[in-house]
């Protein structure tokens, strides 16, 4: 899909009068409006926001392109708009932004926006062209500006492998992979400005981009094979095994698209070690950094946790709905179960509730020790989770389990994930003959039975704590509760998504599988979920009724908490925090803290994992609930008033 129809003259403007970031965000919208294309112009207006919430859309050079998909779009469209001065568009590399397209595209399975962004990430990268199109004296000019240089780059309009013709026949052989956390923007230009600096230097080069949409451009065996050096400017895993042996220069991202120059010299003259991958392994870091061991550790369990959210946020709900429409007195002891369509939220959302710690173990391994992990990790899981010991398995029933839980989840996707790396090692030994057989015979098999003797010997154990864990919490009362609420609550709000708030949320997610879980449990979730919807809440009462203490941009920012803050979802509260850690975090903490310990007191609970102020009716005692939650957001709001002063002249 070419740029050129996707814009029109009515969505151009030239001389954009905003001044910070929010008012820029807002005039661009008004020309996406221009073109016809949106249903609804606030809603799409939020996905924006939303979508900068994640992380900034100005991707350096003096260049922004704020993006949605979003249901308000009818058709695809795009605007444009020049800034003579500059916009402070929270770039990366800390420059002002001149230059901004807005892409707009419908809901759907398409990755229209995608592409678009690939192709506008191309173009722009011509330094020569950005200034051209910054100093058009009119909209026909500036589109004319576009059509001609999408001609340039794609003749025949289709996505055109960045391959440098070999102008020089002996002269060595480059191959470029380039990736980033969100495969978008930033892919895609350092495989152009690599392309570029090598065909300044007469240099034969073929660029993979590791993109959202897959990867594109792919390195065959035979070029990976004839090539001098091969660079890798990624910031994301990407599959390393196929290098082994040859000269790889190892970057971030960035530097492919601010140091090409250097990187193709240094390709070039063949200046770069020799690459020695596990030859069982698929996939390598492509960081040079060492990490820390807690590092190291948290990233595997984030691993594991966030292929684990989607069958607890998902399965959990659906239980939680199956008791909201089920019946208590027909049957108490199978509540949950008694009428046909609670029955049918609970077998559902059980079944996928059900896959939560074996997906959680298998992730953690895969995390550890790549693809060849994953089984070993997942069978671990399931092990864990279905209480299998010596003692009971020639008679296994539910009575004589001793399910390992969570706890047990975790320690096998570690042991898993290492006694891979171990018979990777071990295995190492044997002749390269028998190298096709191991990732597809000696790792699972190996794996899955030692995993399984591990596991077997240890949940006694590990079930042994998980019990004496839940026996404590059921006898928590009074005050140990309340400050357990108090912890948790105030654990959410401390970094808000971070470490912290993750962990509060594992623990809280944690209690809802202990099997025949009652109110302990479900209080622990409630406590977990009031404490990260404070934050966001607090601050949008605040912006809202203490007006003084915040600039005009951050008073709009601000009502978009009132929807994060009721959905629980903390991050919304991640600018403000930033902007200015002493005054709002302390604020936060204390709010939430206040929360978590007033949804104890009441004795609420949750039975799902996620969904904010839409699973209230599922909740626990839910008017209380409310009440505390009204308490900690208020709370925070006005502490947050009290520590910030008012500013000198309301912005």
């Amino acid at each position: 899909m070419r740029i050129i129809d996707l814009i029109s003259k009515d969505s151009v403007k030239l001389n954009l009068v905003s001044k910070d970031k929010l008012n820029v965000i807002d005039e661009l919208v008004d020309l996406v409006d221009n073109s016809g294309n949106l249903n609804d112009s606030d809603e799409y207006k939020e996905a924006i926001l939303a979508r900068e919430e994640l992380s900034t859309t100005a991707i350096g050079e003096g260049v922004a392109i704020p993006h949605a998909k979003n249901k308000s779009v009818k058709d695809a469209c795009l605007a444009a708009g020049i800034s003579k001065k500059g916009i402070d568009y929270e770039a990366f590399d800390d420059t002002l932004s001149y230059l901004f397209f807005m892409i707009a595209a419908p809901d759907g399975a398409n990755d229209t926006h995608l592409e678009v962004l690939s192709r506008l990430s191309t173009i722009l990268m011509d330094e020569s062209f950005r200034n051209d199109l910054i100093n058009a004296s009119s909209v026909d000019e500036f589109l004319n500006l576009i059509n001609a240089k999408e001609k340039e780059k794609f003749p025949e309009e289709e996505v055109k492998e960045v391959v440098v013709e070999d102008k020089k026949s002996k002269l060595p052989t480059i191959l470029a992979v380039t990736a980033c956390p969100t495969g978008i923007a930033h892919t895609f230009m350092a495989a152009e400005s690599l392309s570029q600096k090598a065909a300044n230097k007469g240099v034969s080069i073929k660029v993979e981009t590791n993109g959202s949409a897959g990867v594109k451009n792919v390195l065959t065996k035979e070029e990976i094979e004839n090539a001098t050096c091969i660079i890798v400017a990624a910031d994301k895993n990407v599959e390393m095994n196929r290098f082994n042996g040859k000269k790889v220069i190892i970057t971030k991202v960035a530097d492919g698209i601010h140091k090409a120059d250097e990187l193709i010299d240094k390709a070039v003259k063949g200046d770069a070690p020799i690459f020695h991958g596990l030859k069982e392994s698929d996939t390598q870091d492509s960081s040079n950094e060492k990490e820390s061991i807690g590092r190291q550790f948290y990233k595997h369990l984030m691993n594991g946790v966030s292929h684990m959210l989607p069958f607890v946020v998902g399965g959990g709900i659906l239980i939680a709905l199956a008791f909201l429409f089920d019946d208590y007195t027909i049957n108490p002891a199978n509540f949950g179960m008694n009428t046909p369509l609670a029955a049918f939220f609970k077998t559902i959302g059980g079944q996928a509730f059900g896959f939560m710690l074996p997906v959680l173990a298998g992730y953690i391994a895969m995390s550890i020790a790549d693809r060849p992990g994953l089984a070993v990790g997942f069978v671990g899981g399931i092990i864990a989770s279905a209480g299998y010991t010596f003692g009971n398995l020639m008679n296994y029933d539910a009575k004589t389990a001793i399910s390992a839980g969570f706890l047990g989840a975790l320690l096998a996707g570690f042991v898993g994930g290492y006694l891979v790396l171990l018979l990777k090692k071990l295995f190492s030994y044997l002749p390269d003959a028998l190298e096709g057989i191991k990732p597809v015979l000696l790792f699972p098999v190996f794996g899955i039975l030692l995993i399984g003797l591990i596991m077997i010997s240890v949940n006694p154990i590990v079930g042994s704590v998980n019990t004496a864990l839940n026996n404590f919490l059921a006898s928590m009362s009074g005050t140990s509760k309340i400050l357990l609420g108090t912890i948790l609550g105030a654990m959410m709000a401390i970094d808000m998504g971070g470490p912290f708030n993750k962990a509060a949320y594992v623990f809280g997610t944690a209690q809802l599988t202990v099997v025949n879980a009652g109110l302990e449990q479900f209080a622990i979730m409630a406590a977990v979920m009031i404490g990260g919807m404070v934050p966001p809440l607090a601050i949008a009462l605040a912006t809202t009724f203490f007006k003084n203490r915040f600039s005009e941009s951050e008073r709009k920012s601000g009502i978009v908490n009132y929807v994060m803050g009721l959905s629980f979802i903390t991050e919304g509260a991640i600018p403000f925090a930033a902007a200015d850690p002493l005054h709002v975090i302390p604020a936060c903490v204390v709010g939430s803290g206040i929360a978590g310990a007033l949804s104890m007191a009441f004795g609420c609970g949750l039975r799902a994992p996620h969904g904010g102020i839409f699973v209230l009716p599922t909740i626990i005692n839910f008017p209380m609930y409310l009440v505390a939650l009204v308490v900690g957001s208020v709370v925070g709001a006005i502490l947050l008033a009290i520590l910030k002063k008012p500013l000198d002249k309301a912005k």
